[in-house]
């Protein structure tokens, strides 16, 4: 088994590289709804986030949502620790002021 998580096919970095904004948008504020101010763990964030789309966004897998989740690390929205190419093994909070 490989020990990261967050690799994607090339069939899928296709497909999921022309979704549109909007979409991107819903991923993004799923895991931000899933996210406070204490450490969880980032595969329960992902599972939640997904869980919590009404529609479910068939296709789209939960290592994508691990990348937008890495997104919001790198943009100053979220803090983490330990890496986040092991979802289970990783963990999220909201930045602290």
């Amino acid at each position: 088994m490989n020990d990261e998580d967050t690799e994607l096919s090339p069939a899928e970095s296709e497909r999921l590289a022309r979704l549109r904004q909007g979409v991107l948008a819903r991923i993004d504020a799923a895991i931000l709804s899933q996210v406070s101010d204490d450490w969880r763990k980032v595969a329960r964030v992902v599972g939640m986030a997904m869980l919590s789309m009404p529609d479910r966004l068939s296709g789209i897998p939960d290592v994508f949502f691990v990348k937008r989740l890495a997104l919001l690390v790198e943009s100053g929205q979220l803090e983490s620790q330990g890496s986040l190419r092991r979802m289970r093994f990783s963990e999220v909070r909201r930045r602290r002021a």
